[in-house]
């Protein structure tokens, strides 16, 4: 996952990293009213100050009619609609507190620059010192952040003070208050999402750098608001890092333990991916998945006892949910620890946490013209894919057929009728031929520390594809941290800085999981130092949103074992990945698909109260099971799909990742058909942060969206001799 970069709201890339169907949502003439509604907005030449409870100076038109009048003689003809339109672009957000009439015109008399010679000097200007501004406050916040982030002990009160502060979150106030917004908004255009996707593709890159600059302040957030969000975030990011399950002091029926000692498991990561490495344990595999499987549903439900969270001192049977002080005195949890062994459930805590962060996203509603909720901030603009395209993706991939025959396959790969964890099936990949065990003890001795693999990526890069030198050079600008949650890329937002890599390394040294996760995150930041050391305008460093970073990710992931030495893919085994990246996909799809049905309830219910919320929660998780997967599982009423995380601390962020499953299938095609990943990712990554569809075409020919990997499924299975 990658995580914000710069410490102020950038185009796509929102910290905070949909729409509602038939059924109990919203009808489809309800959501297309909408729609119809959001694309109007994306039209209309609002007022900033109407949609913020602020009167417009009843001066302005008038001081607005001298200045085109006195102005456009002195300026070229082919200039005056420029002028025109800057004028309008500040009238937009200019309020009484910014000046009298006077103060308006002399600002537009000294700032507007009248021929394209000027607009250079300035966009210049803007572009050397926004990398200093954005770099060095995404610097402080890694720091203020580190001993939340970062395993380094324990987290004091001050602590979540620090990581809690946005020092960025004054800055577009203050660039609003000195006018330096308004130097912007009165030369470059505010652009619309519409004439960025239909205009964009005969645009030049100077252009295209011009609108991401004028979009850095479309709306004017007040630095309360600013930091009313950076605090829910840190607070949710806590909750979630230290969400840990002790996996040997869970219990079955007969109170044995199935799991080994000292193994901890992040909800919901290392959960999910303690399921998928059970799939190689043919004697305790099966038990242990139905276990886990208990765990993640007494999280969603809020069933679980708040006394076993992160607490070895007590261990849990999560089917009868009995709590009783461990039998087990280790290392893991000695009597300074100990706490009373209570069945007391978390008191919904996980849903009053997403409330609280709704709440304060909310807050910017009324400052976002273009965009006046969270949904429509981060489909609209931080991914400038419309919501309705997005959920058309979705269903594209879950109400194929090939859903089914995958689901016959997968059950016939098990030898057993399927049960609702074997969403996260991954037999079809080479790992599932090695044992946990295996996995974790060749990691461990490869990367007993994060240094070993920060030392190690040079390597991994040339086995990659890219040259020795481009090998050196990227890995000289990634740094590794070892981290207190899953893991996380952070990027660095100017050329002067690095990339920090944060990954899971335990007291023995990184597991399979971390250094699975720690191969992911890489490839983050090996795109996120590319695409802002390589492009040409600073402007338009990183990728037009979060999915296309996470495709990239996934490109890197996919080659984990091979970094390994452990396996190179033949014809069969691509066959056996294409089918895995649609299985995953749909998971994923239907895993953001309540993602978006949580934000839409909660916009339509924004009184709710935790319970309420969890109750609508696990509505919606079960409506998206039974609509997709219980006629292919034959198990209804699932709550699996709510267990994400990133529900939780990344503010509609799930969308993303089958948008990204995707356009990695596309991409990876293109990289194995040019016979090298390294030469044809550095090539996509400096392509940088255009529109989406613009971006597909030139990495792989063809626009974002599911054809390509329906159709090689469908050929994969016939190849593989699956059942129909």
């Amino acid at each position: 996952m990658a995580q914000q970069q710069g410490g102020w709201p950038r185009t796509t890339l929102a910290r905070s990293a949909l729409i509602g169907d038939d059924g109990n949502w919203e009808s489809e003439m309800a959501h297309a009213i909408r729609v119809g509604v959001t694309a109007a907005l994306l039209t209309m030449p609002l007022s900033a100050q109407a949609l913020a409870g602020t009167a417009e100076p009843a001066w302005l038109k008038g001081s607005m009619d001298k200045l085109k009048t006195e102005l456009s003689p002195a300026i070229a003809p082919e200039e005056r609609p420029r002028l025109e339109r800057g004028l309008t672009q500040v009238a937009q957000f200019w309020q009484e507190a910014d000046g009298d009439a006077s103060v308006f015109e002399g600002f537009v008399r000294a700032q507007f620059a009248r021929d394209q010679a000027g607009r250079d000097v300035i966009f210049d200007r803007f572009e050397r010192l926004l990398e200093q501004v954005d770099g060095h406050m995404n610097e402080i916040g890694r720091e203020l952040r580190s001993q939340t982030d970062l395993d380094l002990g324990p987290i004091l009160p001050v602590d979540e003070i620090f990581s809690g502060y946005d020092p960025s979150a004054h800055i577009l106030d203050d660039f609003f208050q000195n006018k330096l917004a308004f130097v912007v908004l009165l030369n470059f255009p505010l652009t619309t999402l519409d004439e960025r996707l239909t205009q964009g593709p005969s645009w030049t890159r100077r252009q295209w750098a011009e609108a991401r600059l004028a979009q850095r302040f479309s709306k004017r957030i007040p630095a309360e608001v600013g930091l009313e969000v950076a605090r829910a975030s840190a607070e949710a990011e806590q909750y979630i890092a230290q969400y840990n399950v002790w996996a040997h002091h869970l219990v079955d029926a007969h109170g044995t333990r199935l799991f080994p000692a000292h193994m901890r498991l992040l909800a919901h990561w290392n959960l999910r991916d303690q399921i998928k490495a059970d799939y190689a344990d043919r004697q305790q595999g099966l038990a242990r998945q139905r276990l886990l499987q208990k765990v993640m549903e007494r999280i969603v439900t809020q069933s679980i006892p708040a006394a076993v969270i992160d607490n070895p001192a007590v261990d849990w049977n999560p089917t009868t949910n009995e709590v009783r002080a461990s039998s087990v005195q280790d290392a893991d949890n000695p009597p300074s620890q100990t706490r009373p062994a209570s069945a007391e459930r978390e008191p919904d805590t996980r849903y009053a946490t997403l409330l609280s962060a709704f709440r304060a996203v909310r807050k910017v509603d009324p400052y976002s013209p273009t965009a006046p909720t969270h949904i429509a901030r981060r489909f609209d603009e931080n991914r400038e894919i419309p919501e309705t395209r997005a959920h058309a993706i979705f269903e594209t991939v879950l109400s194929s057929p090939l859903l089914g025959r995958v689901a016959r396959f997968v059950q016939g790969r098990l030898g057993r009728r399927l049960e609702p964890f074997d969403i996260w099936y991954d037999g079809f990949l080479p790992r599932s031929t090695y044992s946990a065990a295996e996995l974790d003890a060749t990691v461990r001795q490869r990367y007993p520390n994060a240094q070993a693999f920060e030392a190690d990526i040079p390597r991994i890069l040339e086995r990659l594809g890219f040259s020795h030198d481009r090998a050196q050079l990227i890995a000289s600008r990634i740094a590794v941290d070892p981290a207190r949650g899953s893991g996380h890329a952070l990027g660095s937002s100017m050329r002067s800085a690095r990339a920090r890599l944060r990954t899971r390394v335990g007291a023995g040294g990184m597991d399979y999981k971390g250094y699975n996760i720690a191969v992911h995150e890489l490839g983050h930041n090996v795109e996120q130092t590319i695409s802002l050391h390589d492009v040409d305008h600073w402007l338009l460093a990183g990728v037009p949103n979060t999915a296309f970073t996470e495709a990239l990710a996934f490109v890197f992931q996919g080659h984990d074992l091979e970094l390994l030495g452990l396996s190179a893919p033949d014809d069969k085994a691509l066959a056996f990945k294409t089918v895995n990246d649609y299985w995953m996909t749909c998971e994923i799809a239907a895993v953001a698909l309540v993602d978006m049905g949580v934000w839409h309830w909660m916009y339509d219910h924004p009184e709710a109260t935790p319970a309420e919320l969890r109750e609508a929660t696990l509505a919606i998780a079960r409506d998206v099971w039974n609509r997709y997967y219980a006629p292919v599982i034959g198990v209804r009423d699932v709550t699996l799909l709510a267990i994400y995380s990133h529900m939780i601390n990344n503010f509609l962020y799930l969308p993303d990742y089958p948008i990204g499953h995707l356009i990695a299938f596309q991409v990876e095609a293109k990289m194995r058909a040019a016979g090298s990943v390294g030469q044809e990712f550095e090539r996509v990554a400096r392509l940088g942060q255009i529109a989406p569809d613009l971006w597909m075409r030139q990495a792989s020919g063809s626009p974002v969206g599911a054809d390509a990997l329906l159709e090689a499924t469908g050929r994969s299975l016939r190849e593989l001799g699956a059942p129909r």
